[in-house]
């Protein structure tokens, strides 16, 4: 088992904890990291995108001119596409992008994504982050203290709402509850940040 320092908000060291090594100490599935987190920013588009064809342009209901006589090319409506305002051919309409990856998957992208913050020297265990109030001043000093710099996840354990509403006004920052624990989100920054309880209760999820 991997171990690694847990530290308090002020960056100094207060203990130990030990990785479990089927959550930290698995070989990274690249394919599988890459699927999922695809599968997560395909479900998140709007897809609201639309065209309309011929048949749903207003207006068109006759022949613009007759059928003979006037030596231009028979016309049937003013809807067809090579007319201006004219209906679109092959364009884009309303749809959903979202595409399922079973939930074995799901965690297997998990497990890479912190074996290979685990591995990169990445992730920090911080014993808590308690704030009697909502704080932005003391946050930025707590990332200050453990020398966190770039973009950071941070991954709270689900009660902690002063330490949410205090790192979430970090623009660097994404602050995320253990319950809300995503591959995207874990693999999306360049330093990972859990609490005791937070990295306990994942590796309860993900064992």
């Amino acid at each position: 088992m991997a171990k690694v320092e847990i530290k308090d908000k002020g960056g100094k060291k207060v203990g130990t904890a030990e990785l479990s090594d089927a959550v930290f100490g698995v070989a990274p599935n690249i394919h599988v990291m890459h699927e999922v987190v695809r599968s997560q920013l395909a479900a998140r588009r709007a897809g609201t995108h639309e065209t309309k064809t011929r048949g749903q342009v207003a207006g068109g209901g006759r022949k613009p001119y007759r059928q003979k006589g006037t030596g231009r090319a028979r016309q049937g409506t003013v809807s067809a596409p090579h007319y201006r305002s004219g209906g679109v051919v092959f364009g884009p309409h309303a749809r959903s992008y979202a595409f399922k990856v079973n939930n074995k998957e799901v965690k297997l992208a998990m497990r890479s994504a912190l074996s290979a913050k685990a591995a990169e020297g990445v992730l920090l265990v911080v014993d808590e982050f308690a704030f009697e109030k909502p704080s932005t001043k003391q946050a930025v000093a707590a990332l200050e203290a453990l020398k966190v710099t770039g973009r950071t996840t941070i991954v709270l354990d689900d009660d902690n709402a002063n330490a949410f509403l205090s790192f979430n006004n970090i623009p660097t920052v994404r602050v995320i509850f253990v319950s809300e624990a995503n591959a995207h989100d874990l693999i999306d920054n360049g330093t990972l940040v859990f609490t005791s309880a937070s990295l306990k209760r994942i590796e309860e999820v993900l064992k």
